[in-house]
């Protein structure tokens, strides 16, 4: 099939899941409560699609495309394996990796396009994966609004929590997969080499600083009501800085670079949309069916979520770890989800064990993880995070009664 007909047939069902008429589906109760919940889940998986559609494809992931194909471009193979090679400084790697969150403030799907780039660049798997966790968890803003909306304590735990996580995950799984790492290495065309680069180092910087602004900036969410400060100032004028970000990048484009490099650019993006959104569609399908959207309900009743995450035992923490782990979570609405589950019964631990394994992880994140470094791979980083959330939501909930 060409490529301008798979475009428009991406853009048709984007429309179509836009535009779609959700409201009018509301099924009519039936007799048969398996069936009432069975249509009901059917509803909020089309509506999830459609919200999906409306708030993160178009400010959200289209901008990570970009980001990600620019990476896989612009960005030589010898850089990405100089800070992100098996054969790095691992400090450096690591360091750098665990706090791209408090920059890139993205949710777990946003992130996948730019880990995707990284990786094939030649990215080791553990700093890839420690980037992969830390941008979605390490959410500056999301971990303000958590210490401001949940308490402090939780918002800090959260704080430490994810950067210990990413680098944890990051060198348990390096270290798990060494030997099939050191033969994608080996047999792979990952030649560090000398660095050549077209442009300047600033040029180069400023270029992806603004993508990564307006990406952030075009998201800045809505301050709560009788908030001041800084958060209040930027989101008033998010769209000028915006804006601005997106102005200066097509006078960059227009005056830094090639007819050549432009098409290898748009390529790229194309790319990495082909692979990644079909997955991102089936997942948030799926999770929509069974979870539900925020304060709906799906197949799976929100009260046994409620009654299961109550007090702080290992089933508590452990319960809360997966059903975070598979839920959906869009940056920032987390928090709300948990303070209505806190005011439900919800401990700290299970409350905590959610923080760190929801906004990293999602079915449809998963799905696209398996595409991109095997299904071995995604499962080994899945129980990770599940298993250290589990611990550490039961060390949060014995020290924080």
């Amino acid at each position: 099939m060409k490529e301008w007909k798979k475009f428009l047939y991406i853009v048709a069902i984007f429309l179509g899941c836009f535009y779609m008429p959700v409201e009018s589906l509301r099924f009519v109760p039936l007799e048969n409560n398996f069936l009432t919940g069975f249509t009901n889940a059917i509803f909020e998986a089309l509506a999830l699609v459609k919200w999906y559609a409306r708030e993160h494809v178009v400010l959200c992931l289209v901008p990570a495309f970009f980001i990600a194909g620019a990476i896989s471009v612009f960005i030589s193979q010898a850089s990405v394996i100089k800070y992100f090679g098996a054969k790095a400084n691992k400090f450096l790697s690591y360091s750098v990796a665990s706090v791209s969150g408090t920059i890139l403030a993205v949710c777990s799907c946003t992130v996948l396009p730019l880990f995707s780039g990284i990786y094939k660049r030649g990215a080791g798997l553990g700093p890839a994966i420690a980037f992969l966790y830390s941008g979605p968890a390490i959410n500056v803003l999301a971990i303000i609004l958590t210490a401001r909306i949940l308490g402090w304590k939780l918002g800090l735990a959260r704080a430490i929590g994810a950067v210990i996580f990413s680098v944890v995950i990051g060198l348990l799984m390096h270290f798990i997969f060494l030997r099939e790492e050191r033969a994608r290495h080996a047999n792979g065309d990952f030649d560090a080499g000398e660095i050549k680069e077209t442009r300047s180092l600033e040029k180069t910087v400023l270029y992806f600083a603004s993508m990564v602004a307006f990406l952030v900036f075009a998201n800045w969410g809505k301050p709560l009501e009788g908030d001041h400060g800084i958060w209040v100032l930027v989101y008033q004028y998010k769209w000028w800085i915006a804006g601005f970000s997106l102005i200066s990048l097509l006078v960059m484009i227009f005056k830094w670079f090639r007819k050549n490099e432009l098409k290898e650019w748009i390529s790229a993006t194309w790319g990495f949309a082909l692979q990644i959104l079909p997955l991102l569609l089936g997942g948030v399908l799926v999770s929509g069916f069974l979870l539900g959207r925020v304060g709906h309900e799906g197949i799976i009743p929100s009260r046994f979520v409620e009654m299961l995450v109550g007090g702080n035992s290992l089933r508590a923490n452990f319960f809360s770890s997966i059903v975070a782990a598979f839920m959906y979570f869009a940056t920032l609405t987390e928090v709300p989800i948990l303070q209505g589950l806190i005011g439900s019964g919800m401990g700290n631990g299970p409350a905590l064990a959610l923080l760190l394994a929801g906004p990293a992880l999602s079915l449809p994140n998963m799905l696209v993880i398996r595409g991109i470094i095997g299904t071995k791979k995604t499962a080994v980083y899945v129980a990770l995070v599940i298993v250290m959330a589990t611990m550490s939501g039961m060390i949060f909930g014995f020290l924080i009664k």
